[in-house]
């Protein structure tokens, strides 16, 4: 078995965590809600996200200055919320006299028509083949050289890939920042040295637990996300998100998991309040799967344990939070 130190690090501090908060269950969570401290829960959860981005930034500054890294690279399974990571680290890192600059591996993504396809015959977006990685390597190797590079920008509704004139170019304080799920996969950046890279793996390592004895899976949380995401940005509806679902999970367990513990930090991308601020957006989508469909189940399994959830009124959180770029009203352009 892997030995998974890193990640039990994460949910053991996360744990304490949520016992010093006095919500390690939903029961608890609701009480406080319901007793209205539910501005000053999340107050307290975004600091603490904070306070770690500016921990894993001081390491990435750190790593800069002894071991002359200028590629962070940042991984997590689908709707970890790998995005407003890395674009709230490139401001702690803007705090450190560093000057950020930002790529998604989903710009590289080959056009539609030229995506692999899995064993069913459906696109495999999961797969590495579906990034053109000859094209991102050569745009590493120019920016490094100090060259100015137009960056693609992939647009999901068409499948394709546009040009925007808005070219990169990095300087002597310049660190580039990659984000996407195959990030820490050696297979995708071969030419940089390992010593050159700075590797982080961001997740929702779930906190709170229905009761004492039942927890609410991580994939679940991660799931919820990407139902309001995907509804509000790529016009899909919860069906045809909750059908993609099982190949994004398999794709996980083959292209995402197996790196994981290459990472320098992980981060616990969870907020322990975070369900009862989703289920609002989330329940009225999960409730327009037909029942004569087979995603029924696992709609009607979701729709039952947010029944057990008071909710938060999504106004409560502020514009930077992480759960902005799932629920919109993000003060980040994506």
């Amino acid at each position: 078995s892997v030995h998974q130190e890193k990640m039990f690090d994460v949910f053991h501090q996360y744990q304490s965590w949520v016992e010093i908060m006095g919500v390690p269950t939903v029961g608890q969570l609701n009480s406080k809600v319901l007793a209205g401290y539910a501005s000053e829960l999340i107050k307290i959860a975004e600091a603490f996200h904070e306070n770690k981005l500016a921990q894993v930034a001081g390491c990435v500054a750190e790593a800069n200055r002894e071991r002359g890294v200028r590629l962070v690279l940042i991984s997590g399974p689908s709707s970890s919320g790998k995005t407003t990571f890395a674009k709230r680290l490139g401001v702690q890192l803007r705090v450190l006299g560093l000057n950020p600059v930002l790529i998604s591996l989903d710009d590289y993504f080959v056009d539609r028509k030229k995506t692999p396809r899995d064993e069913n015959g459906e696109y495999d977006y999961e797969a590495l083949e579906a990034i053109d990685l000859e094209q991102f390597n050569d745009h590493l190797k120019r920016l490094e050289r100090g060259e100015s590079v137009d960056i693609p920008r992939y647009d999901f509704i068409s499948g394709t890939r546009q040009w925007h004139d808005n070219p990169l170019q990095l300087d002597e304080r310049s660190v580039l920042i990659v984000e996407g799920i195959h990030g820490l996969n050696p297979a995708l950046t071969p030419g940089v040295p390992e010593s050159r890279k700075f590797k982080i793996y961001v997740s929702c390592f779930t906190s709170v637990a229905l009761d004492n004895v039942s927890r609410i899976a991580t994939s679940d949380n991660r799931l919820l996300r990407r139902l309001t995401r995907d509804y509000r940005t790529r016009g899909n509806d919860a069906l045809s998100t909750l059908a993609r679902w099982e190949s994004v999970r398999r794709g996980e367990e083959k292209h995402i998991f197996p790196y994981q513990e290459n990472a320098d930090v992980m981060f616990n991308t969870a907020m322990l309040f975070e369900l009862a601020v989703i289920k609002q957006q989330a329940e009225p989508l999960l409730d327009l799967v037909p029942e004569n469909c087979p995603e029924y189940a696992e709609a009607y399994r979701l729709r039952t344990f947010l029944d057990y959830i008071q909710p938060i009124p999504n106004r409560a959180l502020p514009p930077t939070s992480l759960l902005r770029e799932f629920l919109g009203g993000s003060s980040f352009k994506y």
